[in-house]
């Protein structure tokens, strides 16, 4: 299932379980104006309702990934618009975009097939995974216009590559490549560009046909220990293995290996 307008600024197609969200807008590098960023959430919520998507795949068209805010507009914005009216979009759709990702309960791989900028970075580290092509490269851009930032970074930047050196790329940004992004943990994997799209495929494709409700809490159980105490976390753990032991994909997962066989993960 795909949608029948190429000329979309976000593309989203379902097939095998897997929901591929592409920012399609290449002769920008696929920077983020308002019609991208309202089309990027509701892509975004509609792949977490949808029962049959069990992984959902992010990328870019063109040479970018996505380098963040469209500058053209939002100059535009400024001259034209009160600040509360530009800056509304952190509120109606940065920050959304970010929690949505983040509290989705299926795995989300963020394909980074070019330039990973500012709000474009963000989006990425907000992510599961992060699987780049070698010609990929990440900044935070922000201080370059004068912004703090925004859509998370200041909560997945520092859990990616540590205080220290998140502080150093947020006030200091340079252009860092996919070699030096595998190295300090801003990336999972690193592939040639023309193997990207084949290798994320196979990712999903195994994240398919994994435990849904055992990735779910999972997402969740680290989610809330990133921000409560040792013994907080191990009650919420606790209540975890017991959903996720009362499923009949747990007992189903249990036969299948007394048996020695494959198991199949329904998410029930």
């Amino acid at each position: 299932m795909s949608d029948p307008v190429p000329d979309r600024p976000v593309l989203y197609e379902v097939g095998g379980g897997i929901a591929t969200i592409t920012l399609n807008r290449p002769e920008a590098m696929n920077s983020l104006d308002i019609a991208t960023k309202a089309s990027l959430l509701a892509s975004l919520r509609r792949a977490a309702a949808d029962a049959d998507v069990r992984c959902v795949v992010l990328t870019g068209s063109g040479r970018a990934f996505c380098v963040g805010q469209d500058l053209r507009e939002h100059a535009d914005n400024l001259t034209g618009k009160t600040l509360d009216d530009v800056w509304a979009t952190v509120d109606e759709h940065y920050t959304p975009i970010a929690l949505t990702i983040t509290t989705m309960g299926k795995p989300v791989i963020a394909a980074v097939n070019g330039v990973a900028a500012g709000a474009g970075m963000s989006i990425a580290l907000a992510c599961d995974w992060r699987v780049a092509a070698d010609q990929a490269s990440f900044t935070t851009a922000f201080i370059g216009v004068g912004l703090s930032c925004d859509t998370g970074m200041s909560w997945t930047l520092p859990r990616a590559v540590g205080q220290t050196k998140a502080v150093e790329l947020l006030l200091w940004p340079r252009s860092v490549d996919a070699a030096e992004a595998l190295e300090i943990g801003l990336v999972n994997w690193v592939f040639p560009a023309d193997r990207l799209a084949a290798e994320v495929a196979a990712i999903a494709t195994r994240l398919v046909a994994g435990p849904p409700l055992a990735f779910t809490a999972i997402k969740e159980s680290v989610r809330y220990a990133a921000s409560h105490s040792l013994e907080e976390s191990l009650a919420f753990e606790s209540r975890m293995m017991a959903r996720t032991g009362g499923s009949q994909d747990h007992r189903a997962a249990v036969a299948s290996f007394v048996a020695k066989e494959k198991p199949t993960f329904e998410g029930r």
